[in-house]
């Protein structure tokens, strides 16, 4: 009978959001990407990237908006699903703000990859405009949390069976728009390679789809559809791609990971299981305050860090294939440290 039940719950709440998720992902990106080459919405290389990215420019854009899509065509279909069943699906709305987080940083990224297409240039918003647009965002889910979701400030420590921290609350604040922040422009920074984000993002689904089955099965589920959609475009992104993510896809998926974390009150492991966003950032900010400290030096021969991996000789396939296998075996501790 406890087999049943655990087997109804695993159906429902994880692999028929996964299958839907991915079938529409797939669906979207057949359709989508002719559409997407017919309106011109191409990649435009950066100047100071490698060279052996010179031949990616051209390569269709904007792939986030389909998987943002798909993806979100789903979750509303399983959240009508849930609300009107008579299993009796708790906690059905605990979905909604990881919802919205990851639409609202998909939107930001929409409205940067439009005006670089729209310009035909390599940079949409500036600094200082996607970082407003991030700290609205970031600040909705921190007055929902801190307000209205009854998660008070606890935060599970990793490798104490569960324990929990209770956070100091002006403290809880400014970690909530460090981390989010944070692991948002770390996953934006691991979208440089072929298939590296969808890879390394979809193992860390994987393992917030884990998370969420003891914890909150309402994230699980949406875990679960983002990891299908995830998987969808990983067919096409894989090298050779034959479309990217952009912006609208990766904050999107930042922001997935940074609210479902906090939903499921384990922040900290984010730190542990995103490992790669947290190094792509920090190689970013390690070598611009090097550079400027130094008069012109470089600790990287190019950051993010996986340009590095990429000059030094590595085939950006090996990069992903490396990352990705980091990332499992991070996953793995992560499960251990529960």
């Amino acid at each position: 009978m406890f087999s049943d039940t655990i087997n109804s719950l695993f159906n429902s709440i994880v692999f028929w959001p996964m299958l839907i998720s991915f079938i529409l992902g797939f669906a979207g990106m057949k359709l989508g990407i002719p559409l997407i080459k017919k309106l011109h919405l191409s990649q435009y290389e950066r100047e100071e990237g490698p060279d052996a990215h010179k031949k990616k420019a051209g390569t269709p854009t904007m792939g986030g908006i389909i998987f943002l899509i798909t993806s979100t065509v789903t979750a509303l279909i399983f959240l009508i699903y849930y609300s009107v069943s008579d299993k009796g699906y708790e906690n059905v709305t605990k979905m909604i703000p990881v919802l919205l987080v990851t639409l609202g940083f998909g939107i930001i990224g929409f409205i940067d990859d439009f005006l670089k297409v729209r310009f035909k240039r390599n940079m949409g918003l500036n600094s200082l405009q996607k970082m407003a647009g991030e700290i609205l965002v970031t600040l909705i889910f921190t007055i929902y949390v801190m307000v209205f979701s009854g998660l008070k400030t606890e935060t599970v420590i990793p490798f104490t069976g569960g324990a929990v921290w209770t956070v100091p609350g002006w403290f809880y604040v400014i970690c909530m728009f460090i981390i989010i922040l944070g692991t948002v422009n770390g996953s934006n920074f691991t979208d440089g390679l072929d298939g590296l984000l969808s890879s390394v993002s979809a193992v860390i689904g994987l393992f917030l789809i884990f998370a969420g089955l003891f914890r909150d099965s309402m994230v699980s589920s949406y875990a679960s559809i983002i990891v299908g959609a995830l998987l969808a475009f990983l067919i096409f992104n894989s090298y050779p791609a034959k479309i990217f993510m952009g912006d609208t896809g990766s904050l999107a998926i930042g922001g997935f990971v940074a609210s479902a974390s906090y939903m499921l009150q384990m922040p900290i492991f984010i730190a542990i299981v995103a490992f790669v966003y947290l190094a792509e950032i920090l190689s970013v900010m390690i070598q611009v305050v090097y550079f400027k400290c130094t008069g012109g030096k470089r600790i990287f021969k190019m950051s993010p860090i996986h340009h590095h991996f990429e000059l030094s000789g590595w085939h950006e396939s090996k990069v992903v294939s490396i990352f990705t296998i980091i990332t499992v075996v991070l996953c793995c501790i992560g499960a251990l440290a529960m």
